[in-house]
């Protein structure tokens, strides 16, 4: 099966771009099934009902989140009743609205997605390592291949889970830093691995925000709102062939 997986879109610009440009990308590129990290679609922080709706009515088949998932309140209640369309990180408490995991069926495959986000440089949350492994042993049996979206900030959090997962995930792609990465590769026991895929959202500003708000608070340590940078937009992501739980493709996209 194929794959066409993006980086966390950016405000409007990101999700009007996937809105014109994403279905007929996904034809083009033979792609079974479209991910998309959704984290940052609504004026940078969050992703909220109305436009989680928008993406998945531009063609994405799964969303997944990270640090900003609770940020807009209305999306509590599409996280709940979207289970298999829309997920939160896994290493949330249990008490927290919507599902970390999914199984669903893509190319006549069971595909077990899961979200979970980095605890270095971030907020403490469950380890990953550990949700993860039970996640893989409770679901054992029950899925074909397994692709996780790993939301973190540190580079090595990022390797570090996917070494300690190689062969047993078909996949794990980082998002968070808006920026891709070039180490697009399948690790020795046949997991696909790239550190980030980078963002869908407008490159004129320092990572999809705009330029000016950035330096206010960067060069003169001064409050500013982030806000929507302009310039021209591009989607950053992977193209990824899975077959026999392991990954035999791993590209880069960008459109």
């Amino acid at each position: 099966m194929k794959l066409l997986i993006l980086g966390d879109v950016v405000g409007n610009a990101g999700l009007a771009h996937l809105e014109k440009h994403l279905r007929w990308q996904a034809a083009a590129l033979g792609a079974d099934f479209v991910w998309v990290n959704g984290e940052n679609a609504t004026e940078i922080h969050g992703l909220n009902a109305f436009d989680a709706q928008r993406l998945l009515d531009a063609g994405a088949d799964l969303i997944t989140l990270g640090n900003h998932a609770f940020s807009m309140r209305d999306l509590e209640y599409f996280l709940d009743d979207h289970p298999s369309q829309i997920l939160r990180p896994a290493n949330y408490p249990p008490s927290a609205p919507g599902f970390g995991w999914t199984i669903l069926p893509a190319a006549n495959v069971r595909l077990l997605a899961i979200n979970l986000a980095g605890t270095v440089f971030m907020e403490p949350l469950d380890s990953p390592f550990t949700v993860l492994s039970k996640i893989l042993r409770e679901q054992a049996g029950n899925f074909d291949e397994a692709v996780v979206d790993f939301h973190a900030e540190a580079t090595s959090e990022k390797l570090a889970l996917a070494r300690a997962f190689d062969g047993k995930v078909s996949c794990l792609f980082g998002t968070h830093t808006h920026v891709p990465t070039a180490d697009a590769c399948i690790l020795p026991g046949g997991t696909g691995y790239v550190t980030d895929l980078g963002m869908t959202g407008p490159t004129g500003g320092v990572l999809g925000t705009d330029t000016e708000a950035v330096l206010r608070r960067l060069r003169d340590h001064l409050p500013a709102k982030f806000t929507v940078a302009g310039g021209t937009v591009r989607a950053d992501g992977i193209l990824l062939t899975l077959q026999g739980g392991k990954a035999t493709e791993i590209r880069r996209i960008a459109f």
